[in-house]
């Protein structure tokens, strides 16, 4: 599976679940919010017909008053009304009083006067002076049938003389509910193909810069001279830069061999001359025929020695000189950096992980080396520290230096290894596995830490071992 696929894959799953997990909890808040707003609606109601009605429960004359023909007439009418999109085509409030008892003295659904309401919740709830209300089911099996009640007291001064209800089915909320989640599911299907498709590009643009930069490498191994492809900063570029920097180094190996062979064809000439003036030395000859052929022997020795001398010159250029790119760095972005890279094996191994490094802290360093020799560090830590272990990353300073510290909690490193463990190929058995690493890691780190002009430390302390990247503090900005 190619590269791209698989960010594009792990891109989908990242988008498809969240999306899916926002959307859920959004849905699920819809109806519940719907109901609350209601609910505050019916409240003002309540309590604003409770005002209206005092005077008249209290006179003991609600039954003959006009009230009656009013909620009849209520119930009749039809408001014809478009609210943002729906039709809204008939009144749906149902209100009902009762006395001080429970006793039911006015609906406007004609069908509960008379009855004993005290045991309801709305009504029971108010006569004691709490907040009353309750939604009921009219089918027990049908979640929508419930009808929301909400009850306000009505009050002769300080004497409770009745309750008013409002009541109002969830039924009539359904299409406003049904209108809301149906927009969501909309817009969020909406995100996440736009999402897709940024991820799409994303990776397409990703894959197409590794693939670039695939084909460089392999038109430099082949031998062709092709252009760098370029990048704008990041990543990228600084992989691209490396193998650019890889790609000179190698042909300047190339242009040594070749001299090389320069050189030992070169020398069979001069070699053969003082071989020669040697052999014939050796016989008698007059003084100026002496002269001549130890003149001889000089001057083919000279040229030796300008071959020679040219040859290490060459081969200074196979070696860096010194650091390219530097830039200020923040230490602290860049831990972080390796440390969300390798989060899996961290977490799957249960460690702990202390980040100490003041957000401020910049060192000014070649970024690409310095990441890749605090990767190495950092993967010899994840290697020794048993599950559940401590890393710790710190910045140490003293009045010349300045020191990226890695204390990582396990066994202590034996005595007869601890001095050789930054020679090439030395490498320990990994606890657990006995398998050993090239031994090639710690000696890249203090190559970089001699090019920065800084050196390696390594410790047992107590509970594991610290290892310090020591540096010049003058690299410290």
């Amino acid at each position: 599976m190619r590269l791209g696929t698989r960010i594009f894959l792990v891109y989908f799953l990242f988008v498809g679940l969240t999306a899916w997990f926002v959307l859920n909890t959004v849905r699920e808040q819809v109806r519940p919010a719907v109901r609350q707003s209601t609910e505050e609606t019916l409240v003002d109601t309540a309590n604003l017909l409770a005002e209206i009605l005092r005077d008249q429960v209290k006179a003991g004359t609600l039954g003959q008053s006009e009230l009656p023909h009013v909620l009849k007439a209520y119930g009749q009418r039809r408001p014809n009304a478009d609210i943002w999109g729906l039709a809204k085509t008939e009144v749906n409030h149902r209100i009902y009083v009762t006395d001080a008892k429970g006793i039911v003295l006015l609906d406007s659904a004609g069908e509960a006067v008379g009855q004993d309401y005290s045991r309801w919740n709305d009504v029971y709830l108010t006569l004691r002076g709490q907040y009353g209300a309750r939604s009921t089911r009219s089918d027990p099996d049908d979640p929508d049938s419930s009808v929301m009640h909400v009850a306000a007291p009505i009050r002769d001064g300080e004497t409770l003389i009745g309750v008013v209800t409002v009541a109002k089915p969830n039924l009539s909320l359904k299409p406003y509910v049904d209108r809301s989640e149906k927009r969501l599911i909309t817009l969020g299907i909406g995100l996440i193909v736009l999402g897709l498709l940024v991820g799409a590009a994303l990776s397409w643009w990703l894959a197409r810069s590794l693939r670039r930069l695939t084909r460089y490498a392999q038109a430099v191994s082949e031998g062709e001279r092709v252009a760098l492809p370029h990048y704008r900063g990041g990543e990228l570029a600084m992989l691209a830069g490396a193998v650019e920097r890889m790609r000179t180094q190698l042909e300047g190996k190339d242009y040594v061999e070749r001299y090389v062979h320069t050189l030992t064809h070169e020398l069979k000439s001069p070699l053969a001359a003082i071989r020669g003036a040697s052999e014939l030395l050796q016989g008698p000859m007059s003084e100026e025929q002496r002269q001549r052929f130890a003149s001889n022997i000089e001057s083919e020795s000279a040229r030796m020695q300008q071959l020679i001398e040219r040859l290490l010159d060459l081969a200074q250029v196979e070696q860096r000189q010194g650091l390219e790119d530097q830039q200020q760095v923040a230490v602290a972005a860049l831990v972080d950096e390796l440390l969300m890279a390798r989060g899996a094996r961290i977490e799957s191994a249960g460690l702990q992980v202390r980040q100490r490094i003041p957000a401020v802290s910049r060192l000014y360093c070649e970024p690409f080396l310095m990441r890749q020799a605090i990767g190495n560090l950092l993967e010899n830590a994840l290697d020794f520290t048993p599950p559940g272990g401590l890393l710790v990353f710190e910045l140490e300073q003293d009045a010349q230096r300045v020191a990226l510290s890695l204390f990582n909690q396990g066994e202590a490193i034996p005595d007869y290894a601890l001095g050789r463990l930054s020679e090439r190929f030395y490498s320990l058995p990994r606890p657990g596995t006995g398998r050993k690493s090239t031994g090639l890691g710690l000696n890249f780190v203090e190559e970089v830490l001699h090019l920065h002009g800084g050196s390696l430390e390594i410790a047992n302390v107590e509970d594991g071992v610290r290892v310090r990247l020591w540096l010049p503090a003058s690299r410290l900005g």
